[in-house]
């Protein structure tokens, strides 16, 4: 009587519906973390499997190529990265090697492999190591009758080289080295820069950045909107691109290209160029300290000692 004339009732009803309701919660909440700890559970043991996997995948990677090194017997004995002066001392000592009469071959191989004449003349002095020449190509392969020398090179311009028996071997330079007055431009979606050169002697420049919208975000514009406007800006930037390299293409006697391989292939189409040379090279930066790392990527052969 006394909890009804003072209003306690109602607040005990209360309590104990607020009370009830916190034990279902309670239960609910309880139920919930025991489905997350199974869950986290089969998410650690999924993982783990999944490790083992990653690991079983790369033992039998490892045991395939030991089973291919077995089977071919034959790898590459020296694979570098050569540059400048480096490149030069390299190309110096091969020009420096003389032998007999038609004793060094000079074959340049491209991507369709060695013709049959030239395969069989090379078994004899490299053997099976003919086989890395092939996964070299395109490159410039100089060897001698005995084996003494027999390198792959591969050099910035792919080389057209009908095979050349000689006293000596037959080594363009223009193939290898930044010679004569030419121009080496760098385009990207973005940015462009070009760069005169007197042998590896820069003599001028011009470079500039396009606004080119990046990735697309939601932010009120429609994909195909997005695409458009994206497009014409990177039409925009070409079109600025073919006017400066028509401004200098007159000056030189070798035209270069490199940057993004689908942005250098639409320019030089759109443009009518015919490069002496074309590259897909990463360089970032402002314009001017791209065109130095592509440069530097362009002009760098890779030589195999087979």
């Amino acid at each position: 009587m006394i909890d009804e004339l003072l209003g306690r009732a109602s607040l005990k009803e209360r309590i104990e519906d607020l009370e009830d309701e916190n034990e279902r919660l309670r239960e609910r909440y309880e139920a919930e973390s025991d489905r997350r700890a199974e869950a986290a559970t089969a998410r650690q043991e999924a993982e783990q499997r999944v490790n083992r996997l990653e690991d079983r995948i790369a033992q039998l990677e490892g045991e395939l190529e030991q089973v291919d090194d077995a089977d071919d017997g034959v790898a590459v004995r020296r694979r570098i990265q050569v540059r400048g002066r480096r490149l030069e001392a390299i190309l110096d000592r091969l020009d420096s090697f003389r032998t007999g009469p038609e004793g060094a071959l000079t074959v340049a191989v491209d991507e369709a492999g060695l013709p049959e004449s030239v395969r069989s003349t090379l078994e004899e002095p490299l053997g099976d190591r003919v086989a890395l020449l092939e996964d070299a190509a395109p490159c410039l392969c100089c060897v001698d009758d005995a084996g003494l020398i027999a390198v792959a090179l591969s050099p910035p311009i792919e080389p057209t080289l009908e095979p050349t028996w000689d006293d000596g071997f037959a080594i363009d330079r223009g193939t290898f080295l930044p010679t004569g007055r030419h121009a080496l431009a760098l385009v990207r979606t973005d940015l462009f820069a070009l760069g005169v050169y007197d042998g590896d002697e820069r003599v001028d420049y011009r470079g500039f950045e396009s606004d080119v919208k990046g990735s697309h975000s939601k932010g009120g514009f429609s994909q195909a909107r997005f695409e458009r406007i994206r497009d014409e800006q990177i039409d925009d930037h070409l079109e600025r691109c073919r006017e400066a390299v028509a401004t200098r293409r007159g000056d030189v006697d070798r035209l270069f290209v490199v940057g993004q391989r689908g942005v250098v292939d639409t320019l030089v189409a759109e443009a009518g160029l015919e490069p002496a040379g074309t590259a897909a090279v990463d360089a970032t930066g402002d314009p001017e300290s791209a065109l130095e790392d592509a440069v530097r990527s362009f002009w760098t052969t890779e030589l195999r000692v087979l």
